[in-house]
Order: structure tokens, then C-alpha cells, then sequence
């Protein structure tokens, strides 16, 4: 029996948001090499244009089979809708594999429906723990690991983690990251000076994103935050591709009334990543790209007070801060403005994650 006949029946994969479609490109790619049948489902949890269709054009994603088109709204609304829809999915499909990656709503989701209708589930990035659970997507992680017959972890931390909850050692395998199989593979496609003409950006900048909840959903503490940013700008042009979640709040708050303060709309992942890429230093309060400064060697100012990702700041360039600690940790990153790429590079981010995924997953469809 060759890997081809093993697997009759689809393994799907779930698919919400941004990350997800960066993480799963090298899975889908690698499951392909190795004969498996596939089908991928867009929960449309994320429904802007530049949030999401235009991944699955630069990523070399196959079209979605379908797409929920779920869009926004509350967590107990969108969880709902998509339990119904990923229900009927997988009823007409009968996968032998769900694939489930990172934290998102559609991830918890999926995981639970398929638990339900006894589906095997595999989450990729399990294990990581913000130990915070007033963020919804530690509350989604820790359940979907609970709910997960595999384990794909992408730092040594996160075995111990899955350990501490009782997860069993067999389901647990660390693989490495697909998300830096996918920055890797890209590499000579990050443009930085093709993206500064086309946006009109100096070459100097501090490159920005705030999307957290406890960042920008309250207009008060948007103010602060925006207050803070305007600091960085004092010292150095910030570019802040602005995310549809709090950006009403954060322009309420005067965001763009800085003159050094370049608002944009949503860039697409390559663009993105050249940005980033060029930038002197980030400030963000996203988990991937506190990865993704990591191996390009970036700084990267984390505004948050917990990380599930403490591997980027022991093996790379990252460091949690304030609002207070903002502006003077964007003056010594400035001042600095060193990189070293690949210098910390944590084990096993070296671009082959997406055929250890597949390996594990072929030999447990297999058996």
C-alpha cells in the first residue's frame, strides 16, 4: 500500500483568517506532494479582499472548495454560525482529517464540530500559551488542544504546556513552523523598495499594526495607545497598514493627524512582509509577527503584557512593552537598529515544517 492508497476519504482544512492561510500553504503543499486528497474550507471570517482572497493568490493556495462566508459579528454569533456551516461540511464531506491552525474562532469551531461527529483533528501551533485568559484566543487554543488527536508544535515550550494539561505525549509532536516554511520561501519576493514607491514612504520608518481587543476596542484606551504612537512618530515615520478591527477607534482618536503617521489600507502578505522586512523596527501587538521579525532580524516591540510566543524574545529579536515603555523602547530600538537574522534562530524554523506536518499526518491516517 503506497501513501496515495491510504488516505480515500479528504482531509480538510479550516481556514479564517490572515495567518491561517500563511500557515497552511506548506501543509496543503506538502500533503499534495505526498499524495493526499484535500479539500480546503474559507470560513470567510475574515471577508475583506485584502485580508484574505489575495493570500490564496500570492501563497499559491488552491481556491477554496467553499466559502462560509460567516464574516464578522460577535463570538458567540460567529462561533455559532460557524459550528452550522463547518456541520454541514464535514456531513457531506466525511473527512478522515480535520486541520485546524491557530487560535481563531474558525479553529475552535471546526475543532468542536468535528469532535462531535467523532473526526480525527489536528491543530497546527498547538501548545502555545499567553497563560491569559481574558483573550479569546487563549480560551480558543487551550480547547482546541483538548479536542486535537495531533499535537504540531511549533517550539519546545509548548510540549511542556500541552504536558501541564493533561494532553497525552503521543498526540504531541513538535514540527517546527509553517509560517516561516512560507517567509522562507518567499524571501526574494519581499520588494521593500518597490513597496515604499508605491505608497510614497521614506526610507526610514517604524512599521506599526494594532489589531488586540484590549488595544483598540475601547475608545479610551485606543486614545492612549494612538497618544503613544505619536511619540514613536516624533522620533522616526511610523507606517500602520491599519486592521478593519479598531480602526474606527484608533482614527476617532487621531491616529493619521500626526504628520509623520502613514496610514494604509490592509496590504497583501508580500507586500506586508517587504514592509517589514525594510523597517527599522516594528511595533505590534500581532503573535505571527513577532515570528516573522525574528528571522528577518527586525526589532519588534510587542505592546502587550504576556506573549504565547516567549521563544521570540529568547531566540529573537522581540520585547514586551507598555504603553508608557513605548516610546523609550522605540529610541533604543532606533538607536540600535541592528539585525541579525538567523543569528537565534529557534530550532527547527528552518522552512521544512510543512513536510514534517505531513509525515505525522500520513503515518497517523495510516495507521
Amino acid at each position: 500500500m503506497n501513501r496515495r492508497e491510504i488516505v480515500l476519504a479528504p482531509i480538510v482544512h479550516v481556514l479564517g483568517a490572515r495567518p491561517n492561510f500563511v500557515k497552511a500553504a506548506p501543509v496543503i503543499a506538502a500533503l499534495r506532494a505526498a499524495g493526499a486528497e484535500q479539500a480546503v474550507v474559507h470560513t470567510g471570517q475574515h471577508y475583506d479582499e485584502r485580508m484574505s482572497e489575495i493570500f490564496f493568490v500570492e501563497l499559491g493556495l488552491p481556491e477554496p472548495d467553499v466559502n462560509l462566508g460567516v464574516g464578522s459579528g460577535g463570538h458567540a454569533e460567529q462561533t455559532a454560525a460557524l459550528m452550522i456551516g463547518l456541520e454541514r461540511e464535514f456531513t457531506s464531506r466525511s473527512p478522515a482529517l480535520v486541520i485546524v491552525y491557530g487560535d481563531v474562532n474558525s479553529t475552535i469551531a471546526a475543532a468542536l464540530v468535528a469532535a462531535k461527529l467523532h473526526i480525527p483533528v489536528a491543530h497546527v501551533e498547538a501548545g502555545l500559551r499567553s497563560f491569559d485568559m481574558t483573550m479569546p484566543e487563549e480560551v480558543n487554543r487551550r480547547l482546541t488542544d483538548q479536542l486535537s488527536d495531533l499535537c504540531l508544535v511549533t517550539s519546545p515550550e509548548a510540549i511542556g504546556h500541552l504536558a501541564n494539561e493533561g494532553v497525552p505525549v503521543g498526540r504531541a509532536h513538535l514540527v517546527g513552523n509553517p509560517m516561516i516554511d512560507t517567509l522562507l520561501a518567499n524571501l526574494d519576493s519581499f520588494d521593500t523598495a518597490k513597496v515604499r514607491a508605491a505608497h510614497d514612504l521614506p526610507e526610514r520608518y517604524v512599521l506599526a499594526t494594532m489589531h488586540r481587543p484590549a488595544n483598540v476596542d475601547a475608545p479610551g484606551t485606543a486614545a492612549a495607545l494612538v497618544k503613544h504612537l505619536h511619540g514613536v512618530a516624533d522620533l522616526a515615520d511610523v507606517v500602520i497598514p491599519v486592521h478593519p478591527r479598531g480602526r474606527a477607534n484608533l482614527i476617532a482618536a487621531g491616529l493619521d493627524e500626526h504628520p509623520r503617521v502613514h496610514v494604509l489600507e490592509p496590504l497583501g502578505y508580500i507586500d506586508f512582509i517587504a514592509a517589514v522586512r525594510g523597517a527599522a523596527a516594528v511595533v505590534t501587538d500581532s503573535g505571527g509577527l513577532q515570528e516573522e521579525t525574528t528571522i528577518l532580524g527586525v526589532p519588534c516591540l510587542t505592546v502587550r503584557p504576556n506573549t504565547e510566543r516567549p521563544i521570540t524574545i529568547t531566540h529573537g529579536t522581540n520585547r514586551l512593552v507598555t504603553f508608557e515603555e513605548l516610546v523609550p523602547a522605540a529610541r533604543k530600538a532606533l538607536e540600535s537598529e541592528g539585525k541579525d537574522a538567523g543569528d537565534r534562530r529557534p530550532p527547527l524554523w528552518d522552512g521544512q515544517a510543512g513536510p514534517r506536518i505531513a509525515d505525522v499526518i500520513m503515518e497517523f491516517l495510516g495507521e
